[in-house]
Formats: C-alpha cells, sequence, structure tokens
C-alpha cells in the first residue's frame, strides 16, 4: 500500500519537476537574453541622451530623425511596425515567429528618437528586444508550438523586469498585460524566473537603475487621507484614458492626412520642435526622468502633465519609436505633484501614486503597477498605491494603450458585452 501511494505521488510530481526543471534552463536562457539586450539598450540610451543634452541644436534636426525613422520601418520593418501590440496578437492568435529584424529596427528606432529629441519611453523597446529574442528559441531549441505562448510571455516579463529593475512588477506585467481581467497563471513560473533572471543579468552588466527615494505615509490612517487617494486615483485614471485617446487620435490624423508613412513622423517631429522652441526647455523631451525625480522633491508647474501628454502623443502617434511608460510616470508624477496642495497627502506620496496608477490605467495592469510601487518606493505606501492602481484601472474605461489587449473580464457588469473583444475593435 505505502508503495502504491508512492508511486502515485512520484508519477504526478515527477511530471512537475520535469516542467520545473525544463523552463528553469529555458526561462535563464530567455533572461540572458533579454537582460543583456536591455542593459546595452539603457548604455545606449543613456549616452545618446547626454548627447543631445549637450548638443540642443540636435533638435532642429527632429523632422530628419524623423524621417530616418519612418523611412526604416516603410523598407525594412513592416512585418514588425505593430510593436508590442504584435506580441500580443500573437499570444491571442499565433501564426508566426517573430521576424528577428525586430530588435536592432526597434533599438535603432527608439535610439535615433531620443537623439534628435523626440518625447517617448523605453518600456516598448525592451519588452519588443525581449519576445521577439525568446520567441526564436522556438527555432533554435525546437519547442513544441503549445509553449510558444508561455514563451511571448516569459521575454514580455523578462523585457519590462530588466529595463526597470523590477523583476515582481515585470513577471505579472507579461502575465497581466495581454488580457484585461484575467491572467495565464500556468505561465506564471516561466514569467517569474524569466523576469528574475532578466533583472539580475542587467545588473551583472554592471547597469544600474534610477533610484527613488522611499515614500512616507500619513502617520495615522484617516478617511480623508483615503478619501484623497481615491479622488486621485480616479484623476489617474482619467488621465491615463486622455494619454491613450490623444496617442491614438493623433496616429489615425496622420494615417488619414498623410499616405507616404514615412512622412508622418516628418510632419509630427516638425510640430515637437517647435513646441519646444517655444517651450524654450527640454524638460518636456526624452525620457524626463530628472523631472520625474523633481516631482518627489519640489512643486512643479501645474501643467507639466499635459505637456508631457501633449508632446509624447505627438511623438509616438507621428510614428516615431520608443515605449509609452516613462512618459506615462512622468504624465502621473506631475500630475500628483500638481494635487498636493489641494488633497491633504504627501507632496512625495502623491507623486509616487501618480506614477504608478496613470500606467496602471493606460495599461490596464494594476497588479503589475502596484508591485511596482512596492519595489520602488517601498512597502509602506502600498494601501494608497494599491487604492489608487485600482480606481485609476476602473477609471480608464476599456482603452488602453495597447489596441491588441483582450477584455477577459469587464471592469464592470454594463460592459460586459464587450468581453472578448480587442480593445482596437471596440467603438
Amino acid at each position: 500500500m505505502p508503495f502504491r501511494i508512492f508511486s502515485r505521488l512520484w508519477a504526478e510530481y515527477r511530471v512537475l519537476l520535469l516542467f520545473v526543471g525544463r523552463w528553469l534552463l529555458i526561462s535563464a536562457v530567455v533572461g540572458a537574453l533579454a537582460g543583456t539586450a536591455s542593459a546595452g539598450f539603457l548604455v545606449a540610451l543613456d549616452w545618446v541622451t547626454s548627447w543631445r543634452e549637450a548638443h540642443r541644436w540636435i533638435l532642429a534636426l527632429l523632422p530628419l530623425g524623423g524621417l530616418l525613422v519612418g523611412s526604416l520601418y516603410y523598407y525594412w520593418g513592416r512585418p514588425v511596425e505593430a510593436g508590442n501590440n504584435l506580441l500580443l496578437d500573437e499570444i491571442h492568435t499565433p501564426r508566426a515567429v517573430i521576424p528577428l529584424r525586430m530588435v536592432p529596427l526597434v533599438l535603432l528606432g527608439t535610439l535615433l528618437t531620443h537623439l534628435f529629441g523626440g518625447s517617448a519611453g523605453r518600456e516598448g523597446t525592451a519588452v519588443q528586444m525581449g519576445g521577439a529574442l525568446a520567441d526564436q528559441l522556438m527555432r533554435w531549441l525546437r519547442l513544441h508550438r503549445r509553449e510558444r505562448t508561455l514563451l511571448l510571455i516569459a521575454g514580455i516579463s523578462a523585457g519590462f523586469a530588466s529595463v526597470f529593475g523590477t523583476p515582481l512588477a515585470g513577471a505579472v506585467f507579461g502575465l497581466e498585460v495581454f488580457l484585461i481581467g484575467r491572467l495565464r497563471y500556468d505561465a506564471i513560473l516561466p514569467s517569474f524566473l524569466a523576469a528574475i533572471c532578466a533583472d539580475w543579468v542587467t545588473r551583472a552588466w554592471g547597469v544600474g537603475h534610477t533610484a527613488y527615494p522611499v515614500l512616507a505615509v500619513p502617520a495615522q490612517m484617516s478617511w480623508p487621507g483615503l478619501g484623497s487617494a481615491a479622488l486621485a486615483g480616479v484623476a489617474f485614471g482619467l488621465t491615463a484614458r486622455l494619454f491613450a485617446g490623444a496617442t491614438h487620435l493623433v496616429s489615425a490624423f496622420f494615417k488619414r492626412r498623410i499616405a507616404f508613412p514615412p512622412l508622418r513622423p516628418v510632419l509630427g517631429g516638425v510640430a515637437v520642435a517647435l513646441l519646444v522652441w517655444l517651450l524654450g526647455t527640454t524638460d518636456y523631451i526624452g525620457l524626463g526622468v530628472p523631472v520625474i525625480v523633481r516631482s518627489f522633491a519640489e512643486p512643479l508647474p501645474a501643467y507639466a502633465f499635459a505637456l508631457k501628454l501633449l508632446l509624447t502623443a505627438l511623438t509616438l502617434g507621428a510614428g516615431f519609436k520608443g515605449g509609452e511608460v516613462t512618459p506615462l510616470f512622468f504624465v502621473g508624477a506631475a500630475l500628483g505633484n500638481a494635487l498636493a496642495p489641494v488633497l491633504p497627502l504627501p507632496m512625495p506620496l502623491l507623486a509616487g501614486m501618480g506614477f504608478v496608477a496613470v500606467f496602471a490605467g493606460a495599461a490596464n495592469t494594476p497588479l503589475a503597477c502596484l508591485l511596482m510601487g512596492l519595489e520602488l518606493f517601498g512597502h509602506e505606501c502600498g494601501l494608497y498605491v494599491g487604492l489608487a492602481c485600482v480606481l485609476s484601472y476602473l477609471f480608464s474605461g476599456h482603452r488602453g494603450i495597447y489596441g491588441a489587449q483582450v477584455i477577459g473580464q469587464s471592469k464592470h457588469g454594463l460592459w460586459a458585452r464587450q468581453q472578448g473583444r480587442r480593445l482596437r475593435d471596440l467603438p
């Protein structure tokens, strides 16, 4: 009898042990590839940003940068121009292995965007590189087709974790981003292993990340404090919806008015360059990390979040490359900073809440953003950050920066008829 029980247990756990061992090895490879790619990208991005700030005359050539980026994708990058949405589409409806050319194209396109002075982020680049490199393992390791979805999710998680130094948030982001309202639990082990490994590899290359302050919270929890956090969360969600809507609106406008794709970022570059010249400052282009850091320490102009939103929507909507997430951090932190005079919460806490909550609403990833808040700002702010992320997620509606996201569970029963549809297909 004991032998029979042991045999059944061994038969069950042998499969699990094989699964764990197999994905430990695969995820280590994915993490090494994504972490190394992110490390090289971050070093190059830091260099082009420093060079641009030291040679600001190059902003006048932003239209030329737009022509280079537009031509690059028009002549060589059409199969991969959908970027992050291509990764999500391949998770939902697998068709073919993502072309490896996505990696050099998005890397070069993003660096050109930042070099010439566009307003963009970096997560899109890291996620695309991680996903595309991971997908190549289907050929290199001759994996089974049913493992491809897990592989893509692991690549997305690895890219996100390594570019921000947030392995927990990166792991959950990969599980959460493609299906609104649901998690893909069969991918939880590959996702976590790849995210942890990628973050470790990036740091092992000697590449660091921006350090943010540990946020202090009110000594005693109070209803006015929680109510203020809730109101801020609503504002963050509406702003996230505005960001996504503005970016899609600009993109649709350029596609409707300009038939030749390489010319779209040229005209977008003209608009951005003129606005920067009128503003007389470079605070609102590139990543904007210095301004984000300042938002925790000193008051910013109340309109700072709106300017970053406008310039990023023009940059990305016109066809420049990069990510939306770091600009969303900027928008959220600056908005939280602007709310400090009217809400009874500390300015750094509101900035930190906005930092992650606007992203939560725009990307529809509240759990990943809560974890990011804990990883970046410490655990004491978790209640306030979590409340802001949840309400931002709810009040952003069925809108977001990733049109390929599928609504797995509607945010409200009144919207249940939209379940199973992609965001880009909604009216």
